[in-house]
């Protein structure tokens, strides 16, 4: 009887005492939501710039790293074809403008004499008709000399009537617009002459860096062929592809702190500049443009394609609770303790970090939260204390690298 009292006492005992568990205090504290990323450095405006024609080089003037101001030679390629062509079809210019300002100054003069001259043969043919006919009436001629006379003004009619259409073909006509078609079309042929010559010299569209010479002198190029990569000067911007999971989290002008892989010791800000319209579909990533302050300038010499580490701030809270990512349950919710038991509490949730979880109703400072995630509602239990150190104010989320991969 006395073994079955004990027994029985002990099963009371171990029911009813306090288990303890570790329990976080809540406290409110300022917390750091960020998303960390890698990206590079990058020109805002990367041009290739290319051929345009057939031919071979005879020229590169500048090697990588030179700079050239807009508009100065870059690539020359051979000519000596394109300038004899150009050449031809100067002359050929010359010779219609001649003859154009030939047939205004002579054959026009001319042909207006000629016109007036079969004018007056015209006029003159008529009146010795006219006394032909009054000879005949006479009796002074005959028939046939009447017909003769009629003949003869007959064709000096004929004779004017051709001058006057001569003289509106050089004036006017088909002889004057010919002339100037083919005035015009020399021009033309010049133009394209001298267009075709001035494809030979490849320039800078502005002022620019060299960063790859992409042939040497002799090589044969082609149209679209690519000569040489330039880097317009402006100010320089970071690029990163971020999963598309995280745009939620991002928008224009959220601040940044950047590290150069090869200066970690000079770390230096950012913002956001701006969100691609468009998702890699084929990456599952977006590309996001990072803006560098213009003052101060960043302090280590930042390169084309340089690889950076990115830390974007994407939320901040002044005075939050905050709380490990295993104390808050499904629901969600946490565990408390409440007059020596454990309650599970519904709550809302804010922001996340990697290991936090902000808290924003259904939690009060000062409030015990259990860690356990084994341990149930209604459990009487001893709190024992763990430290809060390095929870708040900290929340790097380890985002998307350069290929557009990602985890929480």
């Amino acid at each position: 009887m006395v073994a079955v009292l004990a027994v029985a006492a002990t099963l009371v005992w171990s029911r009813t005492r306090a288990v303890p568990v570790q329990v976080l205090t809540a406290t409110a504290a300022p917390l750091v939501q960020s998303l960390a990323v890698s990206g590079r450095v990058a020109s805002e405006s990367r041009v290739f710039v290319g051929a345009t024609l057939t031919g071979r080089v005879a020229e590169v003037t500048r090697r990588e790293g030179q700079s050239l101001a807009a508009g100065e030679l870059l690539v020359r390629l051979e000519d000596a074809e394109l300038a004899a062509t150009a050449r031809q079809a100067a002359a050929a210019l010359t010779v219609a403008e001649a003859r154009l300002a030939g047939q205004r100054r002579l054959v026009a003069p001319v042909a207006t004499q000629q016109v007036e001259q079969a004018r007056a043969n015209a006029a003159a043919a008529e009146r010795e008709a006219q006394r032909s006919e009054q000879l005949l009436a006479q009796g002074f001629i005959g028939q046939a000399r009447l017909d003769e006379a009629r003949r003869a003004a007959e064709v000096a009619q004929a004779a004017l009537r051709s001058a006057l259409v001569q003289l509106e073909a050089n004036v006017s006509g088909t002889e004057l617009l010919q002339a100037e078609a083919r005035v015009a079309e020399a021009r033309a042929s010049l133009e394209l002459g001298r267009a075709r010559l001035a494809q030979t010299r490849i320039t800078a569209p502005a002022d620019a860096a060299v960063l790859t010479r992409l042939v040497e002198p002799g090589q044969i190029v082609q149209p679209g062929t690519r000569l040489a990569e330039l880097s317009v000067r402006g100010p320089l911007q970071l690029v990163a592809l971020i999963d598309e999971k995280y745009l939620g989290r991002l928008s224009p002008g959220l601040a940044a702190r950047v590290v150069a892989d090869a200066f970690p010791q000079h770390p230096f800000d950012a913002r956001v500049a701006g969100i691609a319209p468009l998702v890699d579909a084929q990456r599952g990533s977006v590309e996001v443009k990072f803006a560098l302050p213009a003052l101060p300038p960043a302090p280590v010499a930042l390169k084309n394609d340089m690889t950076v580490s990115i830390e974007i701030v994407t939320g901040r809270r002044e005075r939050a609770i905050a709380l490990p990512g295993e104390a808050v349950r499904a629901g969600p919710a946490v565990l408390v303790v409440a007059g020596g038991r454990t309650v599970l509490r519904p709550v809302r949730t804010g922001l996340r970090t990697l290991s936090a979880v902000e808290v924003t109703e259904g939690l009060d400072a000062g409030e015990q939260v259990v860690l356990d995630a084994a341990m149930q509602p209604g459990a009487r239990v001893r709190a024992v204390e763990r430290s809060a150190a390095g929870l708040q104010g900290e929340g790097i989320d380890v985002g998307a690298a350069m290929r557009g991969l990602g985890r929480d």
